[in-house]
């Protein structure tokens, strides 16, 4: 009894010993298929797809190995299989979000509106794509906070790529005078444009004249940029503007108001008082 008992806790140990192997090794292999699809997809693909393979292919080397692992120690496979199938089908139950998620992360991976390392717009947050990950993609605002945004809010919200092009365009809008000349204002804005480097030429600016204001002619001055430089240019040329308007005289406008007395339009004096002084008598027609 003693020997059978000896025997069997010497077959349990090499069974044992032989999944922990195969569990090592499955890693070992697992991260080396992983480095290798990516070096292979490094000049093919893109970075979301690059990481996307290198996880199916680490994924897929390292079950293989953890079935053989189970399989060493005299697992029924044919039970798991069975325990998985019904297991499933609870957690497909309970977890409904999650499979829409995961659905709906398929439909990104397919369509590809975005890729990591882009920025992107989704409702008030906008940040870089750090991963795009079955359940959610996460983002990095420009103040650094981490934002989980899930797939299936994405598939249901309009998205913004502000990096899918390589050239933005950046609209102005500014108001002068209604005193002064349009085309002398068109004029100097075109001039800023052509003296700052970082306005591309081809595009060319577009200039709109939106109508009149209540105090103001109001117009709409339109430039490209390459997306890297677009808060450089967005920054330096408003200021480019105000020296350019200050040095040809023209006026940048405040609201105005006009009081009248009646069909008679003539001017009349208003006179301001303090709270101390005393108040003129109105009731004095002299």
């Amino acid at each position: 009894m003693t020997e059978w008992f000896n025997s069997l806790n010497a077959e349990w140990f090499i069974s044992a010993s032989e999944a922990l192997i195969y569990f090592i090794v499955g890693l070992v292999l697992a991260k080396m298929a992983s480095r290798g699809v990516r070096q292979w997809s490094k000049n093919r693909f893109d970075t979301h797809q690059q990481l996307l393979m290198a996880r199916v292919a680490s994924y897929l080397i390292l079950l293989v190995f953890i079935v053989m692992g189970l399989n060493a120690i005299g697992f029924n496979l044919g039970v798991l299989i069975g325990a998985a199938g019904v297991l499933s089908v609870a957690i497909g139950f309970a977890s409904q979000t999650s499979a829409s998620n995961i659905i709906s992360g398929l439909f990104l991976v397919a369509e590809r509106p975005f890729s990591v390392g882009d920025l992107i717009k989704v409702g008030e947050t906008t940040g870089e794509v750090l991963s795009i990950d079955l359940l959610s993609v996460k983002l990095r605002t420009f103040d650094n906070l981490f934002v989980r945004i899930p797939n299936e809010t994405l598939i249901k919200s309009e998205v913004t790529t502000l990096t899918r092009f390589p050239i933005r365009r950046i609209d102005l809008s500014i108001a002068v005078a209604l005193k002064e000349d349009i085309k002398a204002v068109r004029k100097v804005l075109e001039k800023v444009a052509e003296a700052n480097p970082l306005c591309l030429d081809e595009p060319k600016p577009k200039f709109v004249f939106l109508g009149f204001g209540d105090s103001s002619l109001n117009m709409q001055f339109s430039v490209w940029v390459k997306r890297e430089s677009f808060i450089e240019l967005k920054n330096s040329i408003h200021e480019e503007i105000k020296e350019a308007f200050d040095a040809e005289s023209i006026e940048i406008p405040f609201p105005h108001r006009s009081l009248y007395t009646g069909s008679v339009t003539e001017p009349f004096p208003i006179r301001l008082v303090r709270d101390n002084e005393p108040k003129p008598n109105m009731d004095n027609k002299e």
